[in-house]
């Protein structure tokens, strides 16, 4: 089937369309009802109508917006109608909540007639925090829009006028730098004169373009003054005084060309006829003006292009701008997204677009590098940080300007955004401030792996820990200027730096194991493992990070060897922190301990608790089993029954475990409350011990792939000293993790 066949078949798919409405509180009992409704309903109905901003309290008010369309401009499709727009719409609505978590209805008007259409967008002021005006032609949607950003009090944006003009504005601010204009200095060109390139055209002016560079060209050619008679009062706006003529004699001598018209009309020629190294927005849908390898072909200079498609570098995609601009106008209770807003926005995407990408972002983008240069010039829209980057902005920009009606605390509320991508980041923010509040010296071995030196550019960048990257110097400072990172990392190279004493400590610990002096010191100059672990036993670092590049066991082996477990610990363990959407589960042994005795489970689950205080999480522990307290007896069952015995006769023990019980009840509060309520667990456990390490990497990597869970670890517990083992191909952001909470455990050593 082609593409269109699989969309049809993906939208009529039961149950049909894309959205649909889902209860966010209880429902089960009768007391849920008369809650929800009546009679209960009466009390905030009654609140509301004394003050009515209390909608925002007691409703979905605050984080709902009405995507309002007539189907007059769908599209490439034109004026198909309101019903025909209608997947278009809930389209929008998913990537309201995909993005930004938005709630949308969508509201399609089977009307023509501006005034009536802003009689009815006016009457539901009630029902939304704002309005997004979608697929209106023009010139109808200015009226549209204007009026009723006069008649409401909530926020009104068409995103076909200001989308393409927010993100490719973003575009120009870096391909300006890269190409080393000044913005006030910019000869631009439009072609197209409809509502995006006027609302683009004025946006520039906003952000430092001036209005008499702006040349824009419609169907007829240039609009110049000599023909403002025959042009509406929008066009008239970019009456130019110059000759008339046509497209090609408007981008002569040109530096910027911004095409919102129609496919090919763009020659190569007119791209040779340009200033040097031109800057080419080339966004018509789904054919550009001109396409990406002919403007690039046309010329030997730099030339930065962006069009409107995902398979070519610098897409201007208005996803990076209305679901992050809404979240920050509906946080603040906005009145409006003013110019303030608007230009914030841009500001935020384009300083995004100068950071290092996550290793994410890259993978859903087949691997293709992705750094601050002309074919990357704005985020990509899968890229996550653009919620907590834009929105803050925006946020910030209507507190400043005076359209916000509630102030927040902006470093608060881009932790709260942090939250909404997933639980595992609202956990990992605990421990990551945590670091910041004291960061320790945190080893790297591994270091002139690319990861290892991103990871280390944003653990020195967010002040996370001070990093040291163990290898050769050379190697890291020439890929982190590959990459683009600009800071002075300190470095250590095992291989050439004098470091006897290392070796001289090696063979201490290991003499009696087979290790000679002269094995010490290879060791010491060639394994950044044990450099890195004889550098955190003798107190020369605080933390290390290692495993990027090994298996585990072999990664495992010189920590266990030169630092070894803790004063009160014979045993170190994996755990894995699993986060759901409203739960966390802390996993072990994952990774270390094959067959643990009952003195082992009972250590680890002790070293396991510690560390869930450490992400501000009170531990009940649970003990694994396929059996329930004694249903069968065996040397498996009986073995997590006497680590439960152990650790309640050990009066260090101050959080609740039971056991051995099946995993299901150690979740499920049904089941504990009703056949189990004898045990000490009052409420589902939050740590699971698992009876050996198959079972809990299995466990795991099941509740990983299939229970939709995020994972962050292994975490080791058990070590004299902070020590992590990366798994083999983690990401930079695991790193980035990692390192926070090695720096929390130096931190409590």
């Amino acid at each position: 089937m082609g593409l269109d066949d699989d969309a049809r078949e993906y939208h009529r798919q039961s149950p049909p369309g894309k959205i649909e409405i889902s209860t966010t509180k209880p429902t089960n009992t009768q007391r849920d009802l008369s809650l929800a409704y009546s009679p209960g309903v009466a009390a905030p109905c009654l609140d509301i109508a004394d003050d009515a901003d209390e909608a925002y309290n007691y409703t979905a008010k605050g984080n709902l917006v009405g995507v309002v369309s007539n189907g007059s401009a769908v599209l490439g499709l034109g004026n198909i109608g309101a019903q025909a727009s209608k997947p278009v719409m809930e389209g929008k609505g998913v990537l309201f909540k995909r993005f930004a978590d938005i709630d949308v209805f969508d509201i399609e008007l089977d009307r023509a007639d501006p005034d009536e259409i802003i009689e009815c967008v006016s009457a539901m002021e009630p029902t939304f925090g704002g309005v997004n005006l979608e697929d209106i032609k023009a010139p109808e949607c200015f009226e549209i829009e204007s009026r009723l950003r006069e008649e409401m009090s909530i926020p009104v944006f068409h995103d076909d006028q200001h989308g393409t003009a927010i993100i490719s504005g973003a575009a120009l601010l870096n391909a300006s730098e890269i190409v080393d204009k000044e913005l006030e200095d910019l000869e631009i060109v439009f072609s197209g004169a409809g509502a995006s390139a006027i609302a683009t055209a004025r946006f520039y002016v906003s952000l430092g373009a001036k209005r008499e560079n702006i040349t824009m060209c419609d169907s007829s050619g240039i609009i110049s003054v000599d023909r403002s008679d025959e042009v509406n009062e929008f066009k008239r706006e970019f009456a130019a005084d110059r000759e008339g003529g046509d497209l090609a004699d408007a981008m002569e001598g040109a530096d910027v060309f911004v095409g919102l018209s129609v496919a090919d009309i763009v020659s190569q020629e007119m791209v040779q006829s340009m200033a040097d190294d031109p800057i080419i927005f080339a966004m018509a849908n789904p054919d550009p003006e001109i396409t990406y390898e002919a403007a690039k072909d046309a010329r030997d200079d730099t030339v930065i292009m962006a069009t409107g498609r995902s398979d070519y570098p610098n897409q201007v995609n208005n996803v990076l701008g209305f679901p992050f601009i809404f979240r920050g106008a509906l946080d603040v209770r906005a009145t409006e997204i003013n110019e303030a807003m608007k230009v914030a926005a841009a500001e935020a995407l384009a300083e995004l677009a100068r950071q290092d990408v996550p290793d994410a972002v890259v993978k859903a983008y087949g691997d293709q590098p992705l750094q601050f240069g002309s074919e990357y010039i704005i985020p990509k829209p899968l890229d996550p940080r653009v919620l907590f980057e834009v929105a803050p902005a925006v946020a910030q920009a209507a507190m400043t300007s005076g359209a916000a009606r509630k102030d927040i605390d902006v470093p608060d509320y881009e932790e709260r955004l942090e939250a909404r991508l997933g639980k595992s980041r609202e956990m990992m923010r605990v421990v990551l401030n945590k670091a910041k509040s004291n960061p320790k010296r945190v080893a790297l071995a591994e270091g002139t792996d690319e990861k290892m030196i991103r990871a280390a550019y944003q653990i020195q960048e967010q002040g996370i820990a001070e990093p040291i990257l163990l290898g050769d110097a050379e190697t890291i400072r020439t890929t982190a200027e590959m990459l683009g990172l600009e800071f002075d990392p300190e470095i250590v190279d095992p291989a050439v730096d004098n470091h006897e004493e290392y070796g001289d400590r090696l063979h201490e610990l290991r003499q009696r194991k087979g290790i000679t002096r002269s094995e010490a010191g290879e060791l010491i100059s060639r394994d950044s493992n044990y450099f890195g672990s004889v550098m955190v036993e003798q107190g020369d670092a605080d933390a290390l990070l290692t495993g990027l590049t090994h298996h585990y066991p072999s990664a495992l082996r010189p920590p266990l060897q030169v630092i070894g477990t803790a004063e009160d610990a014979d045993y170190a363990a994996g755990v894995y922190m699993l986060t759901f959407k409203n739960r966390v589960i802390f996993a072990a042994d994952t990774t270390v301990n094959l067959d643990p005795t009952a003195d082992v489970l009972a250590e680890v689950t002790k070293h396991t608790a510690s560390l869930a205080r450490r992400f501000n999480v009170e531990p009940r522990a649970a003990m694994l089993s396929y059996s329930n307290f004694g249903s069968v007896e065996n040397e498996g069952t009986r073995k997590p029954r006497q680590a439960v015995d152990i650790l309640h006769d050990d009066p260090e023990v101050d959080f609740p475990v039971d056991g051995e019980m099946q995993a299901d009840t150690a979740v499920v509060e049904e089941i504990l409350d009703g056949t189990y309520d004898f045990t000490e667990l009052e409420e589902p456990a939050n740590v699971l011990i698992f009876p050996n390490l198959e079972a809990g990497n299995i466990g795991y990597k099941l509740l990983q792939r299939l229970g939709g869970a995020e994972a962050i670890g292994p975490m080791l517990v058990g070590m004299d000293k902070p020590v992590h083992v990366l798994q083999r191909g983690d990401e930079v952001k695991d790193i980035v993790n990692l390192a926070g909470v090695a720096v929390v455990d130096a931190q409590e050593e």
